[in-house]
């Protein structure tokens, strides 16, 4: 899969995280205060794509990478909310581990599932 295709897929489920974590607060799910939530997301993100590209070798649909992307997105992500403020409470580090595994782990299950039924 090529990696812009994996970079978008992956940011596209971290903005709708954020957008849908932001709506169950009775918030705008996109409004003003969006980029502040989805920010320290998007840099943890980015943070999984550069360990994936310059120390694993490159950025791929695979679990592995996929593992990586989540566990930067997670930790960079509640280490930046700390560091601005923001709240890092233990439900919502709980219900974000989950939510953001099932997101950037789970397409890529899928995606491997669908190549292996068109090698079969």
């Amino acid at each position: 899969m090529h990696p812009a295709l994996v970079y978008t897929i992956d940011l596209v489920l971290v903005l709708a995280f954020c957008a849908l974590g932001r709506g169950t607060h009775g918030e705008a799910p996109i409004g003003a205060g969006f980029p502040a939530t989805a920010g320290p997301f998007v840099v943890g993100l980015v943070i999984g794509w550069l360990v994936n590209r310059f120390a694993l070798g490159g950025h791929t649909a695979s679990l592995r990478s996929g593992a990586v992307a989540y566990a930067a997105t997670l930790v960079g992500g509640m280490l930046l909310r700390m560091a601005t403020g923001q709240g890092t409470a233990a439900p919502f580090v709980i219900v974000a581990a989950f939510a953001l595994a099932a997101l950037l782990l789970g397409w890529r299950l899928v995606a491997r599932a669908v190549r292996r039924s068109r090698r079969a």
